[in-house]
């Protein structure tokens, strides 16, 4: 495993890091029993994972402690999330951010987290964390409960990253982590986001880089027919057909092997999730990051053609 300091943090973290969330959420979305799911952690360990990502609404705080807690607390990294927003849209109170750590840190067994991010912030929740909640979580931070704060981006709305960018130009000073989603289909945050991170020495996680249309031929084929169809890429960029299979050769087994390698061949990235519950594809995924980039010749060839999109997947 490949090691990478977390931006200004500097907790050296697994290039490959471990998401509790999206479809599977550990498995728990697929019944499994707490004995798969120890499993699954127990390897993420023996993969050298370090690295291990969740939030207050996955529900798998609980599991992925009591998987975790077998393990010596300084083995490896935990962070979690806060979402200023109740499912109705209404703002939450600071009482809540303080409440909702103190039970993320009881679910999790342990009494400090590593990094502490706010969850999915927009445009029009960004100044309630600076104004109405940062110097709650600075008061857990005093208190030995958090370390280092940062925040994710809700990739479907802002597909442009504006939130992450107005963050890091606006009060870089503020923000330890960003949590953002750079891959293939999703190169936006190149343009100018990671960019700044790097200037501010800001740790990039990068989320959801093969997430979706990269590891199911059809919907990819369907993606890049679209795409060529109303004119986002030239259709003579791709084949119709297995559009991105000829970027298997040498150490690339497959389109999802070249999607990790190129999620994390960026000097900002710092760590990059995988989310499978499957521990096949775990191994996988590990095997990829073994050799972190593509051909200078493939990877080039995937930035003209795709740097343009704001894709929302």
């Amino acid at each position: 495993m490949i090691y990478r300091l977390l931006g200004r943090t500097k907790l050296n973290v697994s290039l490959l890091s471990y998401g509790c969330g999206g479809a599977r959420r550990m498995g728990i979305a697929l019944g499994f029993s707490l004995q798969k799911q120890q499993e699954l952690i127990n390897r993420c360990i023996d993969l050298g994972i370090n690295f291990f990502d969740t939030s207050a609404d996955y529900g798998s705080e609980e599991s992925l402690g009591k998987c975790l807690n077998q393990f010596s607390r300084d083995s490896y990294y935990l962070s979690t999330k806060w979402n200023p927003k109740t499912p109705d849209s209404k703002i939450k109170s600071p009482l809540d951010l303080e409440k909702s750590v103190e039970k993320s840190l009881i679910q999790l067994k342990t009494n400090y987290i590593d990094v502490m991010l706010f969850h999915g912030i927009t445009m029009d929740t960004y100044q309630y964390c600076v104004e109405k909640y940062y110097s709650t979580m600075q008061k857990l931070q005093r208190n030995g409960k958090i370390r280092f704060i940062g925040l994710s981006e809700k990739m479907r709305e802002d597909p442009k990253h504006l939130t992450p960018l107005h963050a890091l130009k606006t009060h870089p000073e503020l923000w330890d982590v960003c949590m953002l989603k750079y891959g293939i289909l999703n190169q936006y945050a190149a343009n100018e986001t990671l960019m700044v991170a790097q200037k501010h020495d800001v740790g990039i996680i990068n989320m959801a880089a093969v997430r979706v249309k990269l590891p199911d031929p059809k919907i990819l084929e369907t993606t890049i027919s679209e795409w060529k169809t109303n004119g986002v890429i030239p259709p003579s960029s791709l084949p119709d057909n297995e559009p991105l299979n000829w970027l298997i050769h040498d150490d690339v087994d497959s389109v999802v092997s070249a999607g990790y390698k190129f999620a994390a061949d960026h000097p900002a990235i710092s760590t990059v999730l995988t989310g499978t519950s499957n521990i096949k594809h775990l191994n996988q995924n590990a095997k990829a990051l073994e050799k972190p980039k593509l051909p200078i010749k493939d990877k080039k060839q995937l930035i003209s053609i795709f740097s343009h999109i704001p894709e929302i997947q």
